[in-house]
């Protein structure tokens, strides 16, 4: 396969991953700045793999999977620039190998798609993947590796952000749980609201969903940015899996790339 790389740009932060093969050899997150153009994103990128002694110009290819249509464009124009192959971008008529049964496919972001098409390569089905992100999307996929559906609801960060903007006593805390749910202070009582009841919302929801599933259970794999700082205050989720979609992307590539 050679050179690859991954890139999935969300609302918030741009994930890329540099393959070797079929190895993931290394993974960054920037901050997402949706005007930012090829030439600076080529820098970025440069920078990042000089790191693991690669370079932009040494990358075979490029797949991409896009919520934010500036960056799909400036992503685009970069493989045109500085790469050998064009970009693969995850959309409309590009094959995924996923058979979509919603009421409107079109509507299903490459994000889903990808992370389904992973999930069901890893771990089988039925699975439900929660990941973590501006919003936070339940993904349904059955054991055929279809995918069924879901939910999103809004993210802790934005969650939280809401709270600090409009409650003009309160004040931000980190993400971190407090030792029991009844606070005694106002950082506490914060963090207990937010990271409990956040936790609250993520298992009320797995419960509706699975128990629409036949035999009423599904594997649950959690990912995103704050997979890791949810997913221990919970036993509904079964497994973190950071990289899981750039492997949907590097999948969903080769499906793409004869």
């Amino acid at each position: 396969m050679g050179t690859l790389l991954a890139i999935d740009a969300g609302n918030t932060n741009v994930v890329i991953g540099a393959y070797r093969d079929n190895e993931l050899v290394a993974t960054w997150r920037t901050a997402t700045v949706h005007d930012r153009t090829e030439d600076e994103l080529a820098v970025t990128l440069d920078a990042l793999l000089g790191h693991e002694d690669l370079s932009l110009e040494s990358m075979d290819a490029l797949v991409l999977g896009s919520v934010v249509p500036p960056l799909t464009q400036a992503f685009t124009r970069l493989a045109d620039r500085y790469m050998a192959g064009k970009a693969v971008v995850i959309g409309p008529g590009v094959k995924t190998g996923v058979r979509l049964r919603v009421d409107n496919p079109s509507e299903v972001g490459a994000d889903r798609i990808a992370n389904t098409l992973a999930a069901h390569r890893r771990y089988g089905g039925p699975i439900v993947i929660v990941d973590f992100g501006t919003t936070t999307n339940f993904d349904v996929v059955n054991a055929d590796g279809d995918f069924l559906g879901g939910a999103f609801a809004p993210g802790l960060e934005v969650s939280a952000q809401s709270l600090f903007s409009h409650a003009s006593r309160l004040f931000a805390v980190g993400f971190t749980a407090p030792k029991d749910a009844i606070g005694k202070n106002t950082a506490d009582c914060l963090r207990s609201g937010i990271m409990f009841g956040y936790v609250g919302l993520v298992e009320g929801l797995l419960s509706r969903i699975q128990a629409e599933l036949p035999g009423g259970k599904a594997t649950v794999i959690a990912t995103g940015g704050l997979a890791s700082t949810i997913a221990p205050l919970t036993s509904k989720i079964e497994r973190v899996d950071d990289d899981l979609t750039l492997e949907g992307l590097r999948l969903l590539w080769e499906l793409n790339a004869a």
